[in-house]
């Protein structure tokens, strides 16, 4: 650099700064482009800069279960445990939640919608999630109460919960009642509750009504079993009530595109290792030299919208 210049280069940056700028773009960019520009920046994307909040879940939702737990387990290593957000679709067993929950120590945020995760595996590991203020559960199937109670008794900082059903989930269902009454009684300082389409009573609203006193948000859309009278609604000024009627206009085959993983054609592919998490600072040149690119297959869509897929409704107002 020129003597009285007053402009630095890019390359000398500290990392957190790079860590800070890279966090505006996609994660294809940063993952095939950036570490290719110099080798500064890419020590940046390799370390805990960039990964303060992972968001994969568009890519989650036509990835293979292996090459999704590869990219789960690269991302979180590179965090060092230091991410404060996570959201992924679609994680097909219960060591992969086991991995993120042991993970977990400054987690704040956690999507984890249309997961493949039991209530044994929540109920084992959801000591670990304690710093958790929002989570969001919505299409999976397999949880049920238990699972619901352990978060509510682990996870006192929980202030948000998005449990959204689909329709045609719960059809060979009778009740889900005991969903609501493990949220009543455990997760008394939640101020937003998302429970579309779960099939409770209007009793199981009431007791999460008194019981949980700072509610702001009950969202019970497609709860058609639930009856609130207008007059109770008003002695509680704070809270804005939503459904059960539904306004939404739903296009049933989005579900259908979106709710499971597909081979097929129609994505740009990317190539690219998950091997470099195993260089660290004092490897890097070596690294930079000799990778290879090709272990790791990341799939990355034109012209697919998240917002208004079928695996993500109702809605949040």
């Amino acid at each position: 650099m020129e003597e009285g210049c007053e402009f630095r280069s890019w390359d000398e940056l500290i990392p957190d700064a790079l860590g800070l700028i890279f966090s505006n773009l996609s994660l294809q960019e940063l993952l095939t482009v950036i570490p290719r520009v110099c080798k500064s920046w890419r020590k940046a994307v390799m370390g805990p800069y960039c990964w303060q909040e992972i968001d994969i879940v568009e890519w989650s939702q036509r990835s293979s279960p292996e090459s999704l737990d590869r990219m789960l387990q690269m991302l979180i290593t590179r965090s060092d445990g230091s991410h404060r957000k996570l959201s992924v679709s679609g994680l097909r067993t219960d060591a992969s939640f086991s991995f993120v929950a042991d993970h977990a120590k400054s987690l704040q945020t956690l999507r984890l919608p249309r997961s493949e995760i039991s209530d044994s595996v929540v109920e084992n590991v959801a000591w670990k999630l304690s710093t958790i203020t929002f989570l969001d559960v919505s299409y999976c199937k397999k949880l049920g109460a238990p699972a619901l109670e352990a978060i509510g008794k682990h996870c006192k900082l929980l202030t948000g919960l998005r449990r959204l059903k689909h329709p045609l989930e719960i059809v060979d269902k009778l009740s889900q009642d005991d969903e609501a009454l493990a949220i009543a009684a455990t997760m008394p300082k939640l101020k937003r509750l998302e429970m579309s389409y779960l099939l409770i009573s209007t009793e199981a609203v009431l007791k999460i009504l008194t019981s949980c006193c700072e509610l702001e948000l009950l969202d019970v859309r497609g709860c058609w079993n639930v009856k609130l009278d207008e007059k109770l609604i008003k002695t509680f000024p704070c809270l804005k009530v939503v459904g059960p009627l539904v306004i939404d206009c739903y296009e049933g085959n989005g579900w259908d595109d979106c709710s499971s993983y597909s081979g097929s054609s129609g994505y740009l592919a990317w190539d690219f290792v998950a091997d470099e998490m195993d260089y660290y600072d004092d490897e890097l040149d070596v690294a930079w030299e000799d990778e290879s690119m090709d272990d790791l297959e990341l799939r990355f869509y034109d012209g697919f919208d998240a917002d208004n897929a079928g695996f993500d409704w109702a809605q949040s107002p």
